[in-house]
């Protein structure tokens, strides 16, 4: 609780992004197509005065918003997500401008380069969010909207968050360029002009060797086995995967 609460304290001080945006061309990500979005909460913590919302609704929700911002790209590579929703406050009604908590999520992030079989970052990156500032959150989300809509917003605004990090991580280190060259080194190429080839079908799964077939991972993973998968994407010291069904 007292990491969490740290945490927190960094979420309450995080700039807030705009996620309204998934009407418009997605940012260049290069060779960048989604492959596995596996979201996991094996050690979620609820903070202090908050809703009560469970790991399978963290999941399906957060689950959702990424699948909503990353499947759009049609890039030539494939590239799995691996998520973990570590705490969150779901802000309950308080005193307006005195006691009206903000709602805050805090997850960690892994991208997984499937051709190369390894994590392209070998620390999970840390993900804090709060609520967005509008009309009906400034006197606290606890008081204006429901449990639902909360989650929707905090888990829309993570994706974003998520997705700048990643084109900041391309343009200073190539991580979906063909060649390898960072982004920012080279003229920028029009992503959106012509529609990239379409990625083939996952060969493997973060724990299956190159030659596993597409086929047979489609009919042996189920959902047992991504949530073990994730946590070996992840491997985050603290985080303990619960046993396989």
């Amino acid at each position: 609780m007292i990491r969490f609460l740290a945490l927190f304290g960094l979420a309450l001080m995080a700039a807030c992004t705009n996620p309204n945006d998934l009407d418009e061309a997605p940012a260049y990500l290069g060779n960048f197509h989604l492959g596995h979005n596996v979201v996991v909460a094996p050690n979620l913590t609820k903070g202090p005065a908050s809703r009560e919302a469970s790991k399978e609704e963290w999941i399906a929700a957060m689950t959702d918003a990424m699948t909503d911002r990353f499947g759009r790209y049609e890039g030539t590579k494939l590239y799995h997500l691996g998520v973990s929703v570590e705490g969150y406050v779901l802000a309950i009604p308080g005193v307006p401008l005195v006691a009206s908590p903000k709602s805050a999520l805090i997850l960690n992030v892994t991208v997984w380069d499937d051709a190369k079989g390894g994590k392209l970052n070998t620390k999970p990156h840390l993900v804090t969010v709060v609520e967005s500032f509008s009309g009906n959150t400034f006197l606290g989300s606890g008081l204006t909207q429901s449990k639902e809509t909360q989650m929707l917003n905090l888990t829309r605004n993570a994706a974003k968050q998520i997705q700048n990090w990643m084109v900041q991580q391309n343009n200073e280190l190539g991580w979906f360029e063909d060649d390898g060259v960072p982004a920012n080194e080279k003229e920028r190429p029009e992503a959106q002009e012509e529609a990239a080839p379409q990625a083939e079908a996952p060969t493997v799964a973060a724990t299956e060797s190159e030659e596993a077939p597409a086929s047979a991972l489609a009919e042996t993973q189920n959902a047992a086995e991504l949530a073990n998968a994730a946590a070996e994407v992840i491997e985050e010291p603290e985080v303990v995967p619960p046993p396989a069904e």
